[in-house]
């Protein structure tokens, strides 16, 4: 397994020189989230991250989980990783005083989470699938809730769960089955069963906190007949409730996560939130979950670079075509030939991209939970909304596209599993799947949040990204890449009214040009991250900054992504303006040979 370690240097860039931390926590009322104290807190997750997460990824992945008559046992390490999570207080960052948190913004839990994410993806569902939970209860749940299931998840004690996906429904929670039949004393009986729970089921802690979504016996149906519940584990007055693991799920990877089967028979559950308004109120859940998710794909492409990078350093091959770079050597190492250098720089900038754009976007969580001003609660929440689907879908497939990077750059012992390389592919490759598919994030972007809002969520971030190349003096190698920013940005636009007028004819063109027009926002989207970043590193070299290296590498890497990668939009472009015909006109009986 690559030798991970925390990419603090860029975190700081893209945290402080970028977004202006400072500026961003004094306007959310954050004052003492300095630069030293986030530095500090970072530094203590890398530590921990490194030294005690990194070297479990293996073994995680090797051991994988056991279910043995409902009792799911994790792989080794993994429990004793937890109780010193918890002992560290890692679990209460981000979480409100009130309820035995520490009061901190969430985007610095997202940065520790990110370290998580990266060093095991595996363990960190764990503690991670509560987050959802917590902030659900937390906008959604009565006082009582809040006291009994809020401050144990708050303290790490509890961890939480999702129950949504049925055995016959996927995505399609409308005709879900599950039943919540009233009782006398204002609780529910919960029965049905849910399919690929992570964490569903493990030995970390006593008790897990079920957030179910089941119908009401005189809800309507579709999805406005959907209502949730807290479902536990463990009864408040300490009576085993009646859920059960039925069985864990056999996978392609993230093996020391427990997915599970639960099934609730007559469980004794509470409503949380109004009537029928369960999916309204899951969504809370979800949109966080989502950007989660798009963590993973960032997460990947770290991972994968820092193992490609040191092997491509070290691994020798051939001589480079312009002569010998290591004459003492009996070749060259393969990092001097430009195919490798391709992909190196890949994965270099989706992980640092990625990792631009979902800071900004924990920055958008932040605002929308802190900021006393109306307006700003509202661009932030709308901006958040928009980029959701994006960062989501984009990032987790071109966070697979950076893991099979780096499975090429070890040649055939990337395809070993002793180098570690193939299981991030593996881990990875259910990031395009879970909280929505890519096909269902690019209906979302395209259908709910473009052309039902008239292009407004678009106009907003199109605007900002205006605003920007407007107010830079580029010079250099800068001047092309905020001119051909410009320049898509414009068209981003128009493409989008060209779409919005084929869809008035037929509707079916939404489908057929939705996952292209995702991909084709992503490499925009993520275009102005990178321009924005080689902006201040420019200005940090003219202001005579020491680390004159690091920043040349942010310009360098920019210049890449500009000429190499962002011209992958014309493909797109041409697929999603062709139509939706060449997709329908074979008849389903003729697909077959």
């Amino acid at each position: 397994m690559p030798d991970y370690k925390a990419p603090l240097r860029d975190m700081q860039f893209v945290l402080h020189e970028v977004l202006d931390s400072e500026a961003h926590y004094q306007s959310i009322g954050a004052e003492d989230a300095s630069r030293d104290m986030v530095d500090a807190i970072m530094g203590e997750a890398a530590k921990f991250c490194e030294e005690v997460l990194a070297p479990l990824n293996r073994v995680g992945d090797q051991e994988g989980c056991t279910w043995n008559d409902g009792v799911v046992t994790t792989p080794t390490g993994f429990k004793e990783a937890y109780a010193q999570w918890v002992e560290n207080g890692w679990p209460s960052l981000s979480n409100p005083e009130e309820f035995g948190g520490q009061g901190l913004p969430e985007s610095i839990g997202n940065m520790v989470s990110e370290l998580v994410s990266t060093a095991n993806w595996a363990w960190g569902m764990y503690p991670g699938l509560s987050h959802g939970a917590m902030n659900t209860l937390e906008l959604h749940g009565t006082d009582e809730q809040k006291e009994t299931y809020l401050t144990k998840l708050v303290s790490g004690e509890w961890t939480g769960t999702m129950c949504l996906t049925e055995p016959h429904c996927g995505s399609d929670l409308g005709i879900l089955k599950s039943k919540a039949e009233p009782q006398a004393d204002g609780s529910y009986a919960v029965t049905g069963t849910k399919i690929f729970i992570s964490a569903g089921e493990h030995d970390m802690v006593e008790n897990i906190v079920h957030i179910v979504l089941a119908r009401l016996p005189d809800a309507p149906e579709g999805t406005k007949g959907i209502s949730l519940f807290i479902v536990p584990k463990v009864l408040p007055d300490g009576t085993p409730n009646a859920v059960a693991c039925g069985s864990i799920e056999h996978k392609m990877g993230i093996h020391g996560n427990a997915t599970c089967v639960m099934n609730f028979d007559a469980a004794k559950g509470f409503l949380i939130g109004p009537p029928n308004q369960g999916l309204k109120c899951m969504f809370t859940f979800m949109n966080f979950a989502r950007l989660g998710t798009a963590m993973q794909g960032v997460a990947s492409a770290e991972l994968s670079f820092q193992g490609a990078l040191a092997y491509a350093k070290d691994r020798l091959a051939m001589r480079s075509l312009t002569g010998p770079k290591a004459p003492e050597k009996p070749a060259d190492p393969i990092i001097v030939h430009p195919d490798v250098r391709r992909m190196l720089l890949t994965q270099k900038a989706f992980a640092e991209g990625g990792r631009a754009m979902l800071m900004h976007a924990s920055f958008l969580v932040d605002q929308v939970k802190r900021s006393a001003d109306e307006n700003t609660r509202k661009d932030a929440d709308d901006l958040l909304s928009f980029l959701t689907p994006i960062a989501k879908a984009f990032l987790t497939e071109v966070g697979t596209e950076a893991a099979n990077h780096g499975v090429q750059v070890f040649g055939g012992h990337g395809y070993i599993q002793e180098w570690g390389m193939e299981q991030i592919v593996r881990d990875n490759r259910i990031s395009q799947l879970y909280e929505g598919t890519t096909g269902i994030q690019a209906l979302d972007l395209l259908g709910r949040k473009v052309l039902m809002s008239q292009g407004e969520m678009l106009k907003k971030f199109t605007k900002i990204v205006h605003k920007f190349c407007k107010a830079s003096d580029a010079k250099g190698a800068l001047k092309p890449i905020i001119s051909r920013l410009a320049e898509v940005n414009k068209e981003w636009g128009d493409m989008t009214m060209k779409l919005g007028m084929k869809a008035m004819k037929n509707r079916e063109e939404v489908g057929g040009a939705a996952v292209d027009y995702l991909m084709y926002s992503g490499y925009i989207t993520l275009g102005y991250y990178w321009a924005l970043m080689a902006d201040k590193a420019q200005q940090a070299i003219d202001a005579g900054a020491s680390e004159v290296d690091f920043y040349n590498a942010k310009i360098k890497t920019a210049t890449f992504y500009f000429q190499r990668i962002l011209p992958r939009i014309e493909g797109h472009k041409t697929a999603m303006l062709a139509g939706v015909d060449s997709m329908m006109d074979l008849d389903e009986a003729h697909f077959a040979f």
